[in-house]
């Protein structure tokens, strides 16, 4: 078999064995347990005594071993409480029955859906995500979100018991459910991906094992759904805006706007296939938000200079989003590129329509744009107030020190100056 990283293999197949359990025997939550037994065990004794031929199946025979155990186990607990007629062991199971798949199909997708599923948290769907799909383990999920360990468990087993609770199917939903399920798939994975490359809290400004499992999930998902153009459109925009990650970050760690960034240091393998992507994709029919949103991004990517941006274009398309996106961040971008296409003075009447938005009451991203186009007319005073009023918006360490380093740079006005 190719050489491929243990660890690698492990993460690549966890999703497909879990899948496989509990297609065959139910009870995600026990069977999910049983699946990282199995990868434990995996990890210990795949480098010492190489990989077996058949890693998948291998996997599966070591949990389902376990699956049977601690389902005995909660069959003695069960039988104690005189229910034990409900339950029946892996081994009591009948052949699956001819509509099911075959033992070697991909469950991966229909994984996905059940920890996507809106009975669930949003917090939830993407710990289980990245749990149960991703591979990762409690501790690296708890990490990447800043929160202790024993938060994370907790988190993890309430989704896992309210799938068991609300009595969730382990299959793929159909007819008009199937597009809002998937819808809330894509979500998971772009909101994944959105904290790995401007994560909301901490020092640094990403987090590129964040960022590379949403795109490992967005490829996955596209393979299994390689026609589907919005499944095509999110990863395309993951993989162009994660291209200019390289530049994002100055050598002291520093933000750094796409305006001033190196863009020899983009990644042109990323932005070739995203480009490639994005162009297959829009022909195919109605256009998504996702894929509207790698057109604005490869209209970025391929531009040599900021200069030579065409932002006429990707003013054109942010209106075409706004008129299915009722998103208030989307709209903030459309005033940026109209300041950028027609004028700060432009931008600033739309950004000043926002200011009552109470989804962006919070959000720092309203005061820094409104700040950087003050700065471009003139308005110091207000632009550094603004900055400052980003600054302390904002969660994330670096980019409080951008934000008000640029406020610091306003402090005094130059000679013959407008310090209103």
């Amino acid at each position: 078999m190719p050489e491929t990283p243990v660890e690698d293999l492990l993460r690549e197949l966890a999703p497909q064995v879990l899948g496989a359990l509990v297609r065959r025997y139910g009870h995600f939550d026990t069977a999910e347990d049983a699946v990282q037994e199995a990868l434990i065990a995996a990890a210990g004794r795949w480098p010492r005594d190489g990989v077996p031929e058949n890693p998948r199946g291998w996997l599966i025979t070591v949990a389902s071993r376990r699956l049977t155990d601690l389902l005995r186990c909660e069959q003695a607990r069960m039988r104690r409480e005189d229910t034990v007629a409900r339950w029946a062991l892996p081994e009591q199971w009948r052949a699956p029955a001819a509509d099911r798949p075959p033992a070697d199909a991909d469950d991966t997708l229909i994984l996905l859906f059940l920890c996507c599923h809106p009975a669930l948290s949003p917090a939830s769907q993407i710990a289980l995500t990245l749990r149960a799909v991703g591979g990762l383990s409690t501790a690296e999920v708890a990490r990447a979100f800043l929160v202790p360990e024993a938060t994370m468990t907790r988190r993890i087993s309430r989704g896992k018991q309210r799938i068991r609770d609300t009595g969730l199917r382990f299959a793929p939903p159909t007819g008009a459910e199937r597009a809002d399920r998937l819808a809330a798939v894509l979500h998971v994975l772009y909101l994944i991906f959105t904290e790995g490359y401007a994560r909301t809290a901490g020092p640094g400004l990403l987090r590129a094992d964040l960022t590379a499992e949403a795109i490992r999930l967005a490829r996955l998902v596209h393979r299994l759904l390689p026609e589907d153009p919005e499944v095509t459109g999110l990863l395309a925009l993951m993989l162009l805006t994660d291209a200019r990650a390289p530049a994002r970050i100055g050598p002291q760690g520093e933000l750094v706007p796409m305006a001033e960034q190196d863009r020899g240091r983009w990644r042109a393998d990323q932005i070739a296939e995203g480009v490639e992507l994005i162009t297959g994709a829009l022909p195919r029919g109605v256009v998504g938000a996702y894929q509207l949103q790698a057109a604005i991004a490869a209209g970025h990517d391929e531009a040599p200079s900021a200069a030579a941006t065409d932002w006429a274009q990707i003013t054109a398309l942010y209106e075409v989003l706004l008129g299915i996106s009722d998103n208030p961040v989307v709209a903030l971008n459309h005033a940026v590129a109209v300041a950028m296409s027609r004028g700060a003075s432009a931008g600033l009447v739309l950004l000043a329509d926002l200011a009552d938005d109470a989804r962006l009451a919070d959000d720092p991203r309203l005061p820094a744009a409104r700040a950087h186009l003050w700065e471009q007319v003139g308005e110091r005073v207000a632009a550094r107030e603004a900055y400052r009023m980003a600054a302390a918006r904002s969660t994330n360490l670096a980019q409080q020190r951008y934000l008000n380093a640029r406020a610091d740079r306003l402090s005094d006005d130059p000679p013959g100056g407008r310090g209103r």
